[in-house]
C-alpha cells in the first residue's frame, strides 16, 4: 500500500518587533513558537526553508494570538518581571538536538552550566562538541536559553545574536543591576 504525503500544507505566521537587543523574528505554527531569533536575513532564510521542509508549511507574514503573549512576556522578561515563559513550544530538530534543547530549559534563570555539563545531564558523556552544535541549530532564542551554556572555563562563546547579546542576557539575568 503506497502512503500519499497530505498535500494541505501548514501556515507558519510570521511577525517582527523590537526588543532591547534589537529586532526579532518570530514564527508559530498551530501548536507554538517554532522560531524566535534576531534578525539577520541570511540566519533567518535558512530557518525559514526548513520550516518549509520540515512542515510542508507555508511561511507568511500573518497576526497569530500567540504573539501578543509572546511579546507580553519578552517585555516583562526585559523589564526583569519574568523569570519563565509560558508560551507553548514546537522544536524542529533531529532527535538529538531536540533532547539537548529540551535540557537547555531545565537551566534555571540567572544560572549558567558548561556544554560539557549539558551532555552530561543527556547522558551524552562526551558530547560536549555535538551539544555545542545543537545548541547553535536553537531556532528558538531566550525561550530556549542556550545563551545560558558557556564553555567549561567560564568564557562566553558563540551566540546566534552575536556574543554581545548573549553577555547582555546573561547580565539582565544576573542578580546585579
Amino acid at each position: 500500500m503506497r502512503e500519499y504525503k497530505s498535500q494541505t500544507k501548514e501556515i507558519i505566521a510570521t511577525t517582527t518587533f523590537s526588543t532591547p537587543i534589537g529586532e526579532m523574528f518570530a514564527a508559530a505554527s498551530k501548536k507554538g513558537i517554532v522560531m524566535l531569533c534576531f534578525f539577520t536575513p541570511f540566519n533567518i532564510e535558512a530557518k525559514i526553508q526548513t520550516l518549509k521542509d520540515t512542515l510542508n508549511a507555508d511561511v507568511i507574514p500573518a497576526n497569530s494570538e500567540i504573539f501578543d503573549a509572546l511579546k507580553q512576556q519578552l517585555d516583562e522578561y526585559f523589564n526583569k518581571q519574568r523569570t519563565t515563559f509560558e508560551i507553548p513550544l514546537q522544536l524542529i530538530g533531529s532527535p538529538f538536538q531536540v533532547k539537548a534543547w529540551k535540557e537547555l530549559l531545565n537551566i534555571p534563570y540567572g544560572k549558567t552550566i558548561s556544554y560539557k555539563e549539558q551532555a552530561l545531564n543527556i547522558q551524552q558523556d562526551k558530547a560536549h562538541r555535538a551539544v555545542a552544535n545543537a545548541n547553535a541549530q536553537n531556532m528558538i532564542a531566550i525561550l530556549v536559553p542556550c545563551h545560558r551554556v558557556i564553555a567549561s572555563n567560564g568564557k562566553l562563546s558563540g551566540y546566534n545574536g552575536g556574543v554581545e547579546k548573549k553577555e547582555f542576557l546573561l547580565k539582565l539575568e544576573s542578580n546585579n543591576d
